[in-house]
């Protein structure tokens, strides 16, 4: 027969639970060759971190202060919260401090600052930048170098099954009732308890069911960690007795997998001190150890999956002549039109998980040269051998150069794209490696026409590393166009195939006229963190080393 120990088991860790989008990132901050300002000894340099807020800088945190150092490697840890769907500037200023009077904001005290965004530090691991004074000039040679490091706590889980036998009778009249106490040792020396098991009554050799824990709770994710498990005797009234302990770590747990079992002797000390013959006061076995890796999005930013993007825009003819004012594609020297903003929107946050910083550019639903045959997968820089712009500025140029060229005509075929992109991913897919994702932004004035090609290429897209944003653009009825966000049931294809995924995300650009474009961005790239997960978590691909 089994009690709870009734004294506060731990809950299962719900392996969903790490997908938030939402992770703490670490950042490390180190310079090298600062300014020398002091003109006794050498400057005494401290961090400040700031971060964009409705287009003021705040202060967020500071370091401590080096003395007399002009290549300091700072102990402080930055720690700020990191959204994949927003783009977050920050500015690192770098100051000469002045004992008590603190860290001063005269110009002769400023060393250098610089910016970049967490996206950026993210997608690289670790950044180097020139630290500039006012005005965009060079601070001499000085370099501010910033490492990141995710502390989400989802390396995943470890499911663990102990027993023990011939422990030693603490009761007089029955056998012990023993429980078991797992404690993670920290680098204080402090000791966290991680598990209790429940009690088993009167049984010297307990079978304890088996738990889940956290990999991050266990062992703070490092195997080599000292980790102190203790064998108590139930009390009801709160005064177990000792049965024994013993010292391990995660890495020597990990023998147990497979067929094997791990033992340990459990001890205790008194014993061993009073008695001359005294072997141990019974034997903790692991019968089984089960890993289960859970991988966050980050972690596969962080070991080099790229981010494809490639955008499609809609030619046809409903959008109105492109000479004509009230055309959706209308080019206005002082204002970007819908589909501009929407692109730049979303395409500014893409860029920064993207090394090389090209995006492919497609257009569908028009009549192109030079025979003004209709495509609906055509180059928009015209190049068929390569799609690419250079950035985001490079694709607003195409679009801006191709539009005269054109004939808008139809009907809204988007299904040849989706399969153009999915053939790209499928190439992809077959090197069983996290190293690419694709992100297909289409912007459309109306329904699609070929809906039923639509639905079948995106059930098969569901399959790759893909996910496919549509932004409705202009004032049309869209109803339509929310079947294919799975967000109101499970799309399927023609003949009643479910996707896998749920990886469209549908939002009419009406409804973001008059907000930021970071809200657009934020409304439609919140879902992509989770597909990658998902995808690569449905694959079992884990994240590639990091690089170094």
């Amino acid at each position: 027969p089994r009690a709870p120990a009734g004294m506060g088991d731990v809950p299962e860790p719900s392996p969903q639970a790490p997908l938030a989008v939402l992770s703490k990132v670490e950042l490390r901050v180190s310079c090298k060759h600062l300014l020398d300002r002091d003109t006794l000894n050498k400057s005494d340099p401290c961090v400040l971190l700031l971060m964009q807020s409705q287009g003021q800088w705040m202060e967020v945190d500071r370091s401590e202060v080096i003395k007399s150092n002009l290549n300091p490697v700072f102990a402080k840890i930055f720690t700020v919260d990191y959204y994949f769907e927003e783009v977050q500037k920050l500015r690192f200023e770098v100051y000469d401090s002045h004992g008590q009077a603190g860290v001063g904001t005269h110009d002769d005290d400023f060393l250098g600052g610089t910016e970049c965004t967490v996206g950026q530090i993210v997608a690289q691991k670790r950044v180097t930048k020139p630290l500039f004074l006012k005005y965009g000039k060079f601070a001499g040679k000085s370099t501010i170098t910033i490492i990141s490091e995710e502390i989400s706590g989802n390396n995943g889980y470890v499911e663990l099954a102990f027993r023990a036998k011939k422990l030693d009778d603490k009761d007089l009249f029955s056998k012990s009732d023993p429980f078991l106490e797992i404690y993670r040792i920290d680098d204080d020396r402090s000791e966290q308890l991680v598990y209790r098991t429940e009690v088993v009554k009167n049984n010297l050799s307990p079978i304890w069911e088996p738990f889940k824990v956290s990999l991050n709770s266990l062992c703070s994710c490092e195997e080599k960690r000292k980790l102190r498990c203790v064998v108590w005797d139930y009390d009801s009234r709160g005064k177990h007795d000792f049965i024994g302990e013993f010292f391990t770590t995660f890495e020597e747990m990990q023998k147990a997998m497979g067929e094997n079992k791990v033992q340990w002797d459990c001890m205790n000390p008194k014993y061993k001190i009073k008695k001359r013959n005294y072997k141990n006061s019974g034997v903790v076995v692991l019968l089984d150890l089960k890993i289960h890796r859970v991988y966050s999005f980050l972690d596969y930013i962080m070991g080099g999956c790229q981010i494809h993007f490639t955008v499609a825009i809609d030619f046809t003819a409903s959008n109105g002549d492109p000479r004509n004012s009230c055309s959706l594609h209308y080019i206005n020297p002082y204002q970007p039109n819908e589909y501009l903003k929407a692109l730049v929107a979303v395409g500014e946050i893409c860029q920064d998980y993207d090394s090389d910083k090209k995006f492919s550019a497609l257009g569908f639903g028009a009549r192109i040269p030079p025979k003004y045959e209709v495509s609906h997968d055509f180059a928009i820089n015209f190049n068929p051998d390569n799609d690419e712009c250079e950035g985001i500025q490079g694709v607003v140029e195409s679009y801006q150069s191709c539009l005269p060229k054109i004939q808008l005509y139809g009907p809204t075929n988007v299904a040849p794209i989706i399969s153009k992109v999915a053939r790209v991913a499928a190439d992809e897919e077959r090197t069983k490696e996290a190293s690419q994702y694709f992100i297909l932004l289409i912007l459309t004035d109306g329904v699609v026409t070929d809906m039923a090609d639509t639905r079948e290429a995106i059930v098969r897209a569901s399959y790759l590393p893909m996910s496919i944003i549509i932004v409705g653009v202009g004032n049309a009825d869209f109803t339509d166009m929310q079947i294919l966000d799975g967000d109101d049931g499970v799309l399927r294809s023609p003949k009643g195939e479910p996707v896998l995924r749920d990886i469209v995300q549908f939002v009419p650009f009406r409804e973001f006229k008059n907000a930021s474009p970071t809200a657009l961005a934020k409304c439609v790239l919140a879902e992509v963190p989770k597909q990658v997960v998902e995808y690569y978590s449905y694959k079992a691909f884990p994240p590639r080393c990091p690089r170094p």
